[in-house]
């Protein structure tokens, strides 16, 4: 019966064969420092896969959105656009830098940024004669935004654009890779992604000169000097040689990977077709949700209990589910920050958020885990 009590959780890291070989090859030649081998490797493979020029190594996503407003020109006073519906370090860095985040609301099409919603931003910040100095679109749980009308909004104010695609290596966009359409492109190697480094992150771009830039500034500025000089502010953020090895294992079988993520969405799809009121996030048609998490919203007129008391229910029987992000436009953080909705009587993120969640859907998750998983969700709806 053990099997029954064992926690099941979200998204854990799922380690291979080969990480251990890599691992030990960085021991061996004794690149355990911030650089070497495996980080360049790294660097290359990531930006190849993704089909960016170049990629930049860090110690985490954060640290690349940071980076990136930065060679923007972000400053104090300025202001940033950006996503509601997503977690906090997607923001965080606009705060770093004294700017003001201005929060755009989803579509429900895709659950990432409304070109409604930023169109009505936009026509504002002129007026008013201050438009931002970035857009930070996000692709959440493996979505990929709809970029072209985004990014043509975008180029007729002349405003260039973060892709935080965190949560989406390996998705696709008309072909393209996510990460790689905007000016900078920002990936995280968290423990609870696709691939995991356990911490890091990385920064992609077409622009070879501003990744050197961002290099300079990522290993604490340091002048090229025979003593330890320093000319402007730089920031230890890195990814250690080690931990890119694992990355670069990781990197080898991520394919197989979103194959598992997007197989274990379908099971959940064909096994809880029969609960009413349920509304699995969508796949745009215009290239690959990679399934990172599987997502729904649960219409409680229908189903007679809420997405909360969904996730309680699969928490008392050791499941580990979890609501969809709350809006960052709602956090006491940013209290006071200016939203655009996806109209002006419709807040998307609001109602996925009240309505949403995410079930377990880790790549190492067995077939009987998934079915304890949907036995518990059905039981939960018929209590």
């Amino acid at each position: 019966m053990g099997n029954h009590t064992e926690r099941i959780y979200l998204s854990p890291p799922h380690m291979g064969e080969r990480e251990q070989q890599y691992i030990a090859e960085a021991f061996a030649t004794n690149w355990i420092a911030p650089l070497g081998p495996h980080v360049e490797g790294f660097e290359r493979e990531l930006a190849g896969y993704v089909g960016s020029n170049g990629a930049l190594a860090l110690s985490s996503g954060t640290a690349g959105i940071h980076l990136a407003l930065r060679l923007l020109g972000v400053k104090q006073g300025d202001k940033v656009f950006c996503s509601s519906l997503t977690f906090v370090a997607t923001a965080n860095p606009i705060l770093y830098e004294g700017a003001e985040p201005v929060f755009i609301d989803s579509e429900p099409e895709t659950w990432n940024m409304s070109p409604l919603a930023l169109e009505r931003a936009f026509q504002e910040a002129e007026q008013n004669g201050h438009l931002p100095k970035a857009v930070i679109v996000v692709s959440l749980y493996g979505q990929s935004a709809d970029m072209d009308p985004i990014k043509a909004i975008c180029d007729r104010y002349g405003v260039p654009i973060i892709e935080d695609a965190a949560e989406a290596l390996g998705t696709t966009y008309k072909g393209k890779g996510s990460g790689s359409i905007g000016k900078f492109g920002i990936f995280s190697f968290n423990g609870n992604k696709i691939i995991t480094t356990s911490g890091g992150g990385m920064i992609v771009s077409d622009d070879l000169d501003a990744l050197h830039k961002a290099r300079h500034w990522a290993t604490q500025s340091r002048d090229q000097a025979r003593h330890y000089q320093h000319s402007e502010i730089g920031y230890n953020y890195r990814l250690s040689n080690v931990l890119a090895g694992i990355g670069r294992a990781q990197l080898e079988i991520l394919e197989e990977r979103i194959a598992i993520r997007r197989a274990i969405f379908d099971r959940y799809v064909e096994e809880l077709s029969q609960v009413p009121g349920l509304a699995f996030m969508p796949e745009a048609e215009f290239g690959r949700h990679t399934r990172w998490l599987t997502t729904l919203t649960v219409d409680e007129a229908q189903t007679g209990v809420s997405a909360v008391e969904i996730v309680d229910a699969l928490a008392e029987a050791n499941i580990e589910a979890r609501p969809v992000w709350k809006p960052l436009h709602l956090q006491p953080l940013f209290e006071g920050c200016t939203y655009y909705p996806h109209q002006p009587e419709e807040s998307v993120s609001e109602r996925l958020f009240h309505t949403g969640l995410c079930l377990p859907s880790g790549s190492s998750l067995t077939e009987s885990q998934q079915t304890r998983v949907i036995d518990a969700f059905i039981q939960a709806v018929n209590k």
